[in-house]
């Protein structure tokens, strides 16, 4: 009887772990921490100046975060909740994505038309690659063998290679791109254009568009409607659209590319990313200063969580 009480009591331990969300606040200089099984703050940590995006390390022991106004990249350590490194990201760092092996980041620098590749345990710089003009968007593949970066201003995907550091392929999209996820096996490309008002899905060995996305919502002006971050979930079912300005979240057949379902969240909706293995999405809606939790499964908005001002990137450590 003991055996099987301390068995349940484990069981029960473990049915209540919740993952961890961070929220970068964007006008606040501050990271809020949510619990996703109560859905409330838990913690609220102080970082540099107008933090963006946020990406964790693999150890989950630490959080890079782009402090924009300081022309750095941080080292939050997650234990004793304090900055403990600047990294030289160069000017004006907004989005950035980790190579899978976790020893070099790629960091966009909107000002200075630059991808700045950081060694994250020497804490230094590998090398700048002149992009075009106003990159925002980066992402490494999951084979780690090829990074690409969106330029606003000149609407291409810049294909680098991570092993040479050079560019070696650039694809046209449609104006303003924004932001950009590989599949789950690296073979296709979503990237979103903002002013484009289009997804644009790439297939990585050609690196030509195999789809574009458009998006109508009943009772919105079509320029109010800005697709910005997007997640795929890993079965390869949806791919989850934020739409900016218009205020809703695109769920798209990622078979068919039809849009099949818009959602309903805060003001100016920007970034997500999944918590509780893929049931929640959590999306930062800038405006209106909070976070929408999603059900997956039933594909509607469960509640809204206030943070701080001005939410913009997401990052989850999941339930070991």
């Amino acid at each position: 009887m003991k055996r099987t009480a301390l068995s349940v009591m484990l069981l029960l331990g473990t049915l209540v772990q919740a993952d961890t969300v961070f929220i970068s606040n964007e006008k606040d200089n501050t990271i809020s921490v949510i619990d996703s099984k109560t859905q409330k703050i838990i913690d609220t940590i102080r970082v540099g100046q107008r933090p963006r995006g946020i990406v964790l390390d693999k150890s989950n022991t630490q959080l890079y975060v782009c402090a924009s106004d300081d022309d750095t990249v941080q080292i939050l350590d997650l234990k004793s909740k304090k900055v403990i490194a600047n990294l030289p990201s160069g000017e004006d760092p907004e989005q950035f994505a980790l190579h899978p092996e976790g020893k070099e980041l790629y960091i966009a620098n909107e000002n200075n038309a630059m991808v700045t590749v950081v060694d994250t345990q020497k804490r230094t710089v590998l090398k700048q690659i002149q992009v075009g003009l106003e990159p925002e968007g980066m992402a490494v593949s999951p084979d780690g063998k090829l990074a690409i970066a969106t330029t606003e201003t000149s609407n291409f995907l810049h294909w680098i290679d991570t092993k040479t550091k050079k560019i070696i392929h650039t694809t046209l999209v449609d104006q303003r791109p924004r932001y950009i996820q590989f599949s789950k096996n690296g073979d296709k490309v979503w990237a979103s254009s903002e002013i484009g008002g289009t997804v644009m899905v790439v297939d990585t060995a050609t690196k030509k568009s195999i789809a574009r996305i458009g998006f109508a919502i009943p009772g919105i002006f079509k320029d109010q409607i800005q697709p910005v971050g997007i997640r795929l979930t890993s079965d390869g079912k949806y791919a989850f659209v934020a739409l900016g300005p218009a205020n809703h979240v695109a769920i798209i057949d990622t078979k068919t590319y039809k849009v099949i379902k818009y959602l309903l969240v805060g003001k100016r909706v920007w970034q997500m990313a999944f918590a509780e293995n893929e049931r929640q999405l959590y999306t930062t809606n800038g405006i209106s200063g909070d976070v929408s939790v999603i059900d997956v499964n039933d594909l509607k908005v469960l509640k809204s969580i206030k943070v701080g001002r001005y939410p913009w990137g997401v990052a989850v450590i999941p339930t070991n």
